[in-house]
């Protein structure tokens, strides 16, 4: 994939507490898109109600001055993703939403699209979907699809919502970090914690935290760094180092 070319904005959730639908997303949205595109398309299927699913899509998008329809209406899915000029991935289960990207065949359409310099938008479930597996969601496994290797668009895992431990809780079960650490016990990749209203932007050849809040960074054999907005990422992304 051509590092120069690519564009892509991930964020960690769609509704910020205080405000709505996207709303602390906006503006990141419209610079990331800019004003060459107007057509984008909605995958919607990380929820089970794909038809009220777009409609919010499509009200929000439309308050941005975008157009956006949304895959699951389309008769030719993978058509739909050739000729649009920019893709938004919503959040749910990512599972549901694998499976389905494996069930219409649209991995590889989307990946080549985006090599070609398409922008991709992903939110909570669209960002994971991002990375080269699902390995690191929170979500339950509803549906099973055919493997855990999702897009590939960038090098290292998305953990979105990342939460810090609370040291006056008295829930005794394994905290995020924790997890993220058995993940890294059994595989090599980097892990990007992303805390709520947190965003990576990788653009020009640059990835950038991006948003109000900052991002953990989670790496084999190496203590987890935390990253502020404005920070650039790509040191802790090179090669697993």
């Amino acid at each position: 994939m051509n590092e120069s070319t690519k564009r892509v904005l991930l964020i960690s959730n769609s509704t910020l507490h205080g405000s709505g639908y996207l709303d602390h997303a906006e503006n990141k949205i419209r610079n990331f898109l800019g004003a060459a595109t107007q057509k984008v398309l909605f995958v919607p299927y990380a929820l089970y109600d794909r038809d009220a699913y777009a409609a919010t899509a499509s009200e929000r998008f439309q308050r941005m001055g975008y157009e956006l329809a949304s895959v699951h209406r389309a008769t030719n899915p993978v058509q739909a993703v050739e000729h649009t000029d920019a893709v938004f991935i919503g959040g749910g289960n990512t599972f549901r939403l694998l499976k389905a990207l494996y069930d219409f065949d649209l991995l590889d359409v989307i990946r080549e699209r985006v090599s070609q310099g398409m922008p991709y938008v992903g939110s909570s479930a669209g960002s994971n979907v991002a990375g080269p597996t699902i390995k690191t969601t929170k979500d339950m496994p509803i549906v099973q699809p055919p493997s855990f290797e999702a897009l590939g668009l960038v090098p290292f895992q998305i953990s979105p919502h990342f939460q810090d431990p609370d040291p006056n809780s008295k829930h005794m079960g394994e905290t995020q970090e924790e997890r993220i650490l058995q993940f890294l016990e059994e595989n090599d990749t980097p892990v990007a914690g992303l805390r709520e209203g947190a965003m990576v932007r990788i653009q020009h050849g640059a990835t950038i935290l991006k948003g109000s809040s900052g991002a953990r960074i989670f790496r084999k054999g190496v203590e987890p760094v935390e990253t502020s907005p404005g920070d650039r990422l790509d040191e802790f992304f090179t090669n697993g180092q």
